[in-house]
């Protein structure tokens, strides 16, 4: 998946902050002749809003401005409210072009950010309803992320403003506090399981000495290798960001830590988001964020399970092919096969370094195949790196994080290596082609060093979009020869399964009222993935109501729309300029993009019989 995990806030297409003026006012009192102008202003105003974005995509630097990087995103409940009304504001803006005056872009442009802007008005009632903090993100995840994986230390004014964000740590937690409280009073509280798991990874946490924290450790790796300051000024540096830890930072997580100790006393086992304040309905809100599509709780429920038996069958069959007996069942055999010590690496500091490596290896293998399929490949390339491991535990299996715009750091494929059962060797080709070449790293690398397009489109978030092309990325490297391999191609039909699995039980636990036990058993006996695994992600579904189901269906929607120029062109079919059309407009809902992909086939037809 991509970096949704991370610290990143979505960049929402209309709030408003200037390059000048930051917030406090409306920017744009009237819309610009030029509606391309328009979208500039609003992604600028939006990313000068967010510190943190500027830190992660760098963007001032790539205008040529020094910037200082000492301050945290505001998550104030006013802030929030304010930045609603700004994006109304803009909304009235956008809707005051005529379209007809507009070129074919440029409707389009118009098009993805009113869809965005009224997603998120849709939304907007139930701003209270997604989890502040869980086991997974959250200030208390995504602080010590950012900082040790974003805020870049080359000089000793860049390691102020490091010290600077460790103080500046506890006005969010006071924010983050402050929507607790409204939310609790609503009803709107984190389950019992989950905050458990909150609690005892945070409680680790501040527990170490602040030397060994890894926000000091991050620090002090980078400041040691500073040329322009002597180790005088570095030993006071270190000083400095131990203290901030031990004053700052540790106290507001056991401030947080004392109201969730508080919340577990009194919250229930449920695990679906029906529980909360018309439940229903924001469950189908979030549906229709995730998947772009009108479908129904009840109709994706069905169409997982057609799905699941669809790809079992493939399997089985594989395995009856390679000698298996197939009469133990798909969830005996896919069990035995997970068993089996040669499909794993060794359990040691060894084995991890190794799968990291191969995984470079195989990444190599499929860069040096794209061209046969991609006209456009990312300039910028990518690594695989272990997740942290003070994240590990909770963390999904992978995920991956878009390069910097400054070409500062490129795209990241973090691999988690928690426990070795949950990498078998049959499914890491797989993973690698989903989060790396030619899955999000292309994607989103592509969008990224687009020309053409306006500077929002290059960061759309559309889940459907983003991982239905990551999730199609698997096919397509099956469809290049580079799953010859009988255990290889079980890894992906494997991967597959498992997303059509999760069409079963997101809509089970938000809709059919599944328990987390239920939701787990389902999981572990109809996927054959470690415990380890099925249990990280079923409680990951319990957080992120809808996402999960996105990427099943943007993957059937490419290959719907693959087929249908396949059908359309015949011979003349060009699977790299159908490539072209998928990737080089940036991230878009799934309506869209099909009408994006019928204008293809019908300028291909006309260029056809204009010859």
């Amino acid at each position: 998946m991509s970096s949704f995990t991370s610290f990143k806030h979505k960049i929402i297409a209309g709030a408003v902050v200037t390059l000048m003026s930051s917030a406090a006012a409306f920017a744009i009192d009237k819309a610009p002749v030029e509606i391309n102008d328009f979208f500039q202003q609003v992604f600028e105003e939006n990313l000068m809003d967010s510190p943190e974005n500027l830190t992660d995509t760098r963007f001032m630097e790539q205008q040529g401005k020094k910037w200082r990087h000492n301050k945290l995103d505001d998550r104030s409940l006013a802030h929030e409210e304010k930045n609603m009304v700004l994006e109304h504001h803009n909304y009235d803006l956008l809707k005051s072009y005529d379209v007809k005056k507009l070129d074919a872009d440029e409707r389009l442009s118009a098009r993805l950010m009113a869809w965005q802007m009224e997603n998120d008005f849709a939304l907007d009632k139930y701003r209270f309803h997604g989890y502040s903090i869980t086991q997974l993100d959250g200030l208390m995840n995504d602080y010590p992320l950012f900082m040790n994986g974003y805020h870049q230390i080359n000089s000793a004014e860049e390691a102020e403003d490091y010290i600077a964000r460790l103080y500046g740590v506890k006005a969010q937690f006071d924010d983050i506090l402050a929507r607790m409280k409204v939310q609790q009073e609503k009803g709107i509280i984190l389950p019992k399981s989950l905050l458990g798991k909150v609690i005892a990874a945070n409680e680790a946490f501040t527990k170490q000495a602040p030397k060994d924290n890894i926000l000091y450790k991050t620090f002090a790796s980078k400041v040691a290798e500073l040329k322009d300051i002597d180790d005088k000024a570095k030993d006071t540096l270190y000083a400095k960001a131990e203290a901030a830890i031990k004053q700052t930072v540790y106290p507001a997580y056991d401030g947080m830590l004392g109201f969730l100790k508080a919340q577990e006393k009194i919250a229930s086992n449920d695990a679906g988001v029906w529980k909360l304040p018309d439940g229903d309905n924001y469950y189908q809100a979030k549906i229709h964020e995730s998947t772009t599509t009108n479908m129904t709780a009840a109709q994706i429920h069905a169409l997982g399970l057609s799905e699941v038996a669809r790809i079992q069958g493939e399997i089985m069959f594989i395995l009856k092919k390679e000698g298996y007996d197939t009469t133990k069942g798909f969830e005996v055999l896919i069990q035995d096969m997970a068993k089996e010590d040669r499909f794993y690496y060794s359990d040691d500091d060894e084995g991890r370094a190794q799968i990291l490596k191969d995984y470079g290896t195989i990444i190599e293998e499929v860069n040096a195949r794209v061209r046969d399929v991609f006209n456009v490949v990312p300039k910028m390339g990518v690594e695989v790196r272990r997740v942290p491991k003070f994240s590990e535990k909770s963390a999904p299996g992978a995920y991956y994080s878009g390069p910097a715009l400054d070409g500062s750091r490129p795209g990241i494929f973090w691999a988690n290596l928690y426990d070795i059962k949950a990498t078998p060797k049959y499914g890491m080709r797989t993973l690698a082609y989903h989060e790396a070449v030619p899955g999000h790293h292309f994607q989103i690398a592509i969008a990224q060093e687009l020309k053409d397009i306006p500077m929002f489109r290059k960061f759309g978030g559309y889940t459907a979009y983003i991982e239905g092309w990551a999730l199609y990325s698997e096919r397509l490297a099956k469809d290049l020869g580079l799953q010859d391999n009988s255990f290889d191609d079980i890894g992906r039909l494997q991967a597959e399964l498992f997303r059509a699995v999760r069409l079963v039980v997101d809509t089970g636990l938000h809709y059919k009222k599944w328990s987390r036990e239920k939701a787990i058993d389902y999981m572990f006996r109809n996927t054959g993935y470690a415990m380890s695994d099925v249990v990280a992600e079923i409680e990951r579904y319990m957080v992120w109501p809808g996402q999960a189901l996105a990427y099943k269906m943007g993957m059937l929607k490419i290959l719907e729309l693959r087929d249908m120029a396949k059908k359309a062109l015949g011979k003349d079919f060009d699977l790299r300029a159908f490539h072209d059309v998928i990737l080089t407009r940036g991230a878009m809902p799934l309506d869209i993009l099909e009408e994006q992909v019928k204008a293809y086939i019908a300028a291909a037809k006309n260029h056809k019989q204009t010859k």
